[in-house]
């Protein structure tokens, strides 16, 4: 075929008019070349994905809105651009009105004067009714139809091509799908397909521009995303061209950044300026405001009895945080811990916006607006009453003369939100057989005005107890009487740790079965520590508590001190320390835990106060403190649990305890005449049923003196 000198291509940004056919010359035109460029001429034009300034706020509405809640959605601006791409076009019936900004382009001018009749372009028909048109070479080639100096670049626009292969016969719809994954390779930011006409046949050029490199980094908006998290992300790509694809898995790092510490926020812009700088927005929800808003049970709103203020400062969410979601679970669970309301939630609305006066459902839509803040408002369910009349009963393990005589029955009278502040007041009585208590106590959960979220109790008791522990009687019952008042203050200090400090007056004596108080016990063992019928004491507390995550796994480390105090000449002085420490380890099905607990004591104090050795909550297999009375105490214990039937689980268990050699140094001596070993251990195995009071354990011990007892017990072992 003659090569024309007449045919010129031509490429350009902007749209071209519609092709009029020139006059004939020695050259006729093959038609479906002439229908090749009235199409492709009307390509339509793909935006680049980082040459538009996108508005961070509406982004980022538009993209979080669409699923049910904005943390399940990655914002993958790569993925709409290909979406797009992908769309299938028909080229005849394509709008130019609505043609987005022209960006980034795939479009074929031409512009001819003369053709041969003998042209050797005959349009074959594909499979469809689309004609199909044979192209003999396909190059690529820059913007400007130069070479790219980059042959890496050209080998990637090879790569991406699928049909248009040279000696190949294509349809406007393969060479568009083929354009589209040009694009989608992410190295360029526009192709525009050029056919020409030359003497071997139709040559389909490809003319690429290849996004810059990148030379630096400027990010907007990011308040909380570490900057070094962004400079690592962004480290490799330095000198290198930018790439859609590498951009997108950037995107999708920073995104699941925040997704999984729960935060409102994302991506919301990306775009390339000049000299290869990117810019990256990021769009952070910050909190603007925090009301509460009481409802009843039917959920309309209704006047609260507790203060708002209470509540808001048990909030660690505050003012201008970017919100987070897993934060908020916090705080609702906190509020329900105060133990007055019966439902809590938080709904985020925007900014500015006005609640409803209905019911509020929890549409888990995105709350930004384009004050690019949220507000929150706490629906909250307050129990009924907050006070009443409680009753209940127990088990003391204190009494070793039959199951029966330990049954305790209780009754109360208590208030849990005193003045709208959740200040608690309780009056309580305890009363069995053997034991009895009377206890007023006063609750402050939060000081106000303090920031440290210090606690405070005020607390006075009566109370008897059974002196078995210590001092059993052959020949009757003895009780030790206390009369207690104090005040403690307890604070967190460190996460999952606790600390508490008081000071407690207390007046203790021992008492007869008849209520007369008595000296020495059956062996004349001195019952006081002043030889009084009481000893007056005031004891400075201070106990430390650390509370690990809840489940089989869980730790639980107690520290607590007692110092006496020698206000007056005849208050006793003596200082007592104790430990307590369980493990809990998961072995496949099975559970094994670890206990520990010791103690020791030095100065003057009263006999009763000696370190009980032996029971449910010590060594199993034995009475309550019939493995000795001590100054000094250690007390082991191993179990593995496994489960059985629905909530009921079996265990296996063994004990040991011992008194250190310190039974004899407790003054008077009260395991001595009793016979008590001072060491002993204990095995055996046991159910436990998970319950709403706590776990309840009924458990068969067998000692190391061969004799075996049944224990009964509530909760874990202390």
């Amino acid at each position: 075929m003659l090569q024309n000198e007449d045919v010129r291509f031509t490429s350009s940004a902007i749209k071209l008019p519609l092709f009029s056919p020139p006059p004939l010359h020695h050259h006729t035109p093959n038609p479906f070349f002439t229908n090749l460029h009235l199409i492709l001429q009307n390509f339509p034009k793909f935006p680049h994905p980082f040459r538009q300034n996108l508005n961070p706020k509406d982004s980022f509405l538009q993209t979080l809105s669409k699923f049910q809640h904005p943390f399940h959605h990655k914002f993958n601006p790569q993925n709409a651009i290909l979406q797009f791409l992908r769309k299938p076009i028909n080229p005849f019936s394509w709008n130019l009105s609505n043609t987005p900004p022209l960006l980034c382009c795939a479009s074929i001018a031409l512009s001819q004067s003369n053709f041969d009749d003998s042209s050797s372009l005959s349009p074959k028909t594909g499979s469809g009714n689309e004609e199909r048109v044979l192209i003999s070479e396909v190059l690529v080639r820059s913007k400007d139809g130069e070479e790219l100096e980059r042959k890496d670049l050209e080998s990637e626009v090879l790569n991406a091509l699928k049909a248009c292969r040279p000696n190949s016969a294509l349809t406007v719809q393969e060479v568009q799908e083929d354009v589209h994954r040009i694009i989608a390779s992410g190295y360029f930011c526009s192709c525009m397909p050029i056919a020409v006409d030359t003497r071997d046949g139709i040559r389909l050029v490809f003319q690429v521009e290849p996004n810059q490199e990148f030379h630096g980094l400027v990010c907007e908006g990011a308040n909380v995303l570490p900057a070094r998290f962004i400079e690592d992300s962004f480290r490799d790509g330095y000198g290198k061209i930018v790439n859609i694809k590498w951009i997108d898995e950037i995107i999708s790092s920073i995104n699941g950044w925040y997704m999984e510490r729960g935060l409102f926020g994302a991506v919301s812009g990306v775009e390339i300026l000049s000299g290869g700088m990117i810019r990256l927005e990021v769009s952070e929800a910050e909190v603007n405001n925090i009301a509460i808003r009481f409802l009843d049970k039917t959920g309309e709103p209704t006047v609260g009895k507790t203060r708002p203020e209470t509540i808001l400062r048990q909030l660690t969410t505050k003012k201008g945080q970017v919100y987070s979601m897993l934060q908020g679970k916090r705080d609702v669970d906190t509020v329900l811990a105060m133990g007055i309301m019966e439902d809590v939630s938080i709904i985020p609305q925007p900014a500015g916006g006005h609640c409803k006066e209905e019911k509020v459902k929890d549409t888990r839509e995105n709350p930004l607006l384009d004050t690019g803040k949220v507000d929150l408002v706490m629906n909250i369910v307050e129990r009924k009453i907050g006070g009443g009349i409680s009753a209940g009963g127990g088990i003391s393990s204190g009494i070793t003369s039959g199951p029966l005589a330990g049954l305790i029955g209780s009754c109360a009278i208590y208030h849990k939100n005193l003045f709208g502040r959740n200040q608690k007041l309780n009056l309580s009585l305890e009363r069995g057989q053997v034991d009895s208590v009377f206890r007023i106590n006063y609750t402050d959960p939060w000081i106000e005005g303090d920031d440290k979220r210090t606690s405070r109790s005020i607390m006075i008791q009566n109370s008897r107890t059974p002196g078995t522990l210590v001092h059993s009687q052959p020949d009757g019952s003895l009780t030790i009487g206390r009369v207690t008042a104090g005040i403690e203050y307890s604070r967190p200090f460190r996460p999952k740790w606790n600390g508490t400090a008081g000071i407690i007056f207390q007046r203790a004596g021992a008492r007869d079965d008849k209520g007369s108080p008595i000296i020495r016990d059956y062996y004349s063992s001195p019952l006081t520590a002043s030889g009084n019928t009481h000893d007056d004491m005031l004891l400075a507390k201070l106990e430390t508590v650390y509370t690990g995550s809840s489940g089989p796994g869980s730790s639980v480390f107690v520290f607590n001190m007692d110092q006496g105090l020698p206000v007056w000449s005849d208050w006793l002085v003596f200082n007592r320390v104790n430990a307590r420490a369980r493990k809990g380890l998961v072995l496949g099905p099975m559970h094994l835990l670890l206990s520990f607990s010791g103690g020791h004591m030095v100065g003057n104090f009263p006999p009763h106060e000696a370190f009980a050795i032996g029971g449910t909550n010590s060594v199993r297999g034995y009475e309550e403190g019939a493995v000795g009375s001590s100054r000094s105490y250690v007390v082991g214990c191993g179990e593995i649990s496994f489960p059985l039937m629905g909530p009921v689980e079996g265990a296996v268990f063994a004990d040991y305890g011992s008194d250190l050699g310190s039974g004899r140094s407790v003054p008077g001596d009260p395991a001595g005449p009793r016979r008590k070993p001072g060491s002993g251990y204990g095995c055996g195995v046991g159910i436990c049923v998970d319950s709403p009071l706590g776990p309840l354990r009924l458990e068969y011990a067998f000692n190391d003196q061969r004799t075996g007892r049944f224990h009964f017990g509530v909760g874990l072992r202390n």
